[in-house]
């Protein structure tokens, strides 16, 4: 049962986070989809920031599986969050050398309490898919 005094209120993907003078979060390359030449591709580092907010004692966790669901890709380490009445918190999960060895639509799923409270598609594409694509379409159209 998904505890109702703890709400996911955002998730986000970025290169890099940094805690700043006076408890500011910088957040750095924002991203919701991976574009390479070639794959398979291993980033260096990304992070992915859930914000909390609710009251009570909770154990997160980040998973990122494959397009067909069936193989965990990566998982960040079971974080826990302890929100006071009325709390907010960011939680920050660094994942580092993953591998995304094909093309397609990779699964970002984040956990609270063992529970899957929001999962989101991350598109994996190579330039040379895209490349492709979008000379099909330039032919077809020069054709019509």
């Amino acid at each position: 049962m998904i505890n109702e005094n703890l709400k996911l209120v955002y998730t986000l993907l970025c290169d890099d986070v940094r805690l700043e003078m006076g408890n500011k979060v910088s957040l750095m390359g924002v991203f919701q989809n991976i574009m390479v030449e070639k794959l398979p591709v291993s980033l260096i580092k990304f992070a992915v920031v859930n914000h909390w907010r609710g009251e009570g004692n909770h154990q997160t966790e980040v998973r990122i599986l494959s397009p067909n669901k069936s193989n965990l890709v990566v998982t960040s380490q079971i974080t826990p969050i302890d929100l006071t009445p009325g709390g907010f918190t960011d939680n920050v999960s660094f994942f580092v050398n993953v591998v995304f060895s094909t093309a397609g639509t990779y699964w970002v799923q984040t956990l609270a309490d063992e529970q899957v409270l929001e999962e989101f598609p991350l598109v994996v594409t190579d330039t040379g898919t895209v490349a492709g694509v979008n000379t099909s379409e330039q032919i077809s159209d020069t054709i019509n």
